[in-house]
């Protein structure tokens, strides 16, 4: 099943239901929205799936892709990980860090009261502080209780979304050194249009990961490709994780963090700052360029058969107009 949120004016959107060719959606009569769906999903799920078998028989309308907003536009909470080694690996090396050694997953609580959706400009205030793209995966739970085993948390991930996960990069090593979360640094992330349940992903589902390539363009032009494979925790070990001390609300989103590969000199990264750290390993510095306003950034995760479930993130980064201070 694939889920989509409109565009009506409201801070939620409108929740639809979508056919697998992506063409036909309609609404579901008692789910305004998808954050109502997820918070009373053993409610909702038979009235969504009838929705959807109505859908792929023809009925409901076109779907317009101009109007779609991410799946969750807000919601109650944002926990994002970061389950790929490599990627923290060569980020030590791009902030100049000492190994943080844990047998732990890592995990901050970012912005979430806003979600961009797959089409709209990204705004920042400042080229110089250093905007990049992270191309990542997500999971949306239920509620899930306080103190749960990963073996159990595998049965309240109920979609999977796909996520661009900025940050400004300038701004990220001052913030940590504060010893306190980011702020500054982690502006509001971009959802591809669909969230999907794990039964769409079939095989490619597998011990809590999402097993799909990571297509990423910039400018046009293809910057890495990356498996979700290789987390060393998968999806349900980080709900257990982030709900060891809390309950975790229904609605709330688990990001794996930025996909990578140990073999990224074949398949490339997933955001800038990984380029950079592979280039001081090999020159001694950094040669690529963080982006610049007018840059495109494009990302979807196709299947075997080159499928893109979770749709395209298509985003330019645009010149944020700031209040004008006397």
């Amino acid at each position: 099943m694939r889920l989509v949120t409109r565009d009506n004016g409201t801070p939620d959107g409108e929740l639809l239901v979508v056919s697998e060719d992506g063409s036909r959606a309609q609404a579901v009569p008692g789910w305004p929205n998808l954050l109502a769906a997820i918070t009373d999903w053993s409610a909702a799920k038979p009235d969504l799936r009838a929705a959807a078998a109505q859908v792929d028989g023809g009925e409901g309308e076109p779907l317009d892709p101009a109007t779609l907003r991410a799946p969750l536009p807000r919601t109650w909470q944002w926990l994002d990980g970061s389950a790929f080694q490599t990627h923290a690996d060569l980020m030590q090396v791009a902030f100049g860090t000492e190994r943080i050694e844990h047998d732990k997953p890592l995990m901050y609580q970012g912005m979430s009261d806003r979600f961009l959706g797959p089409y709209e400009p990204a705004p920042f205030p400042d080229e110089a502080h250093g905007i990049d793209f992270e191309g990542e995966f997500g999971v949306i739970v239920d509620a899930v209780p306080m103190g749960i085993s990963a073996k159990d948390a595998m049965e309240h991930i109920k979609l999977m979304v796909q996520i661009n996960d900025w940050s400004l990069r300038a701004l990220a090593v001052p913030e940590m050194k504060t010893g306190f979360g980011w702020i500054q640094a982690k502006p509001a992330c971009s959802m591809a249009p669909f969230a999907v349940t794990p039964d769409e992903l079939g095989d490619d589902w597998r011990d809590g990961r999402v097993c799909l390539d990571l297509q990423i363009d910039w400018n046009g032009e293809r910057f890495g490709q990356a498996n979700g494979r290789e987390m060393a925790y998968g999806f349900h070990e980080l709900v257990a994780h982030a709900a060891a001390t809390r309950n975790l609300v229904a609605g709330t989103i688990i990001g794996s963090g930025t996909v990578a590969n140990a073999d990224y000199a074949r398949v490339g990264s997933s955001c800038i700052s990984e380029r950079r750290a592979i280039e001081i390993i090999a020159d001694g510095k950094p040669s690529t360029p963080f982006m610049r306003f007018g840059d495109s950034c494009r990302m979807q995760a196709l299947t075997a058969d080159q499928r893109a479930l979770f749709g395209a993130i298509e985003q330019r980064v645009a010149q944020a107009r700031t209040p004008a201070i006397d």
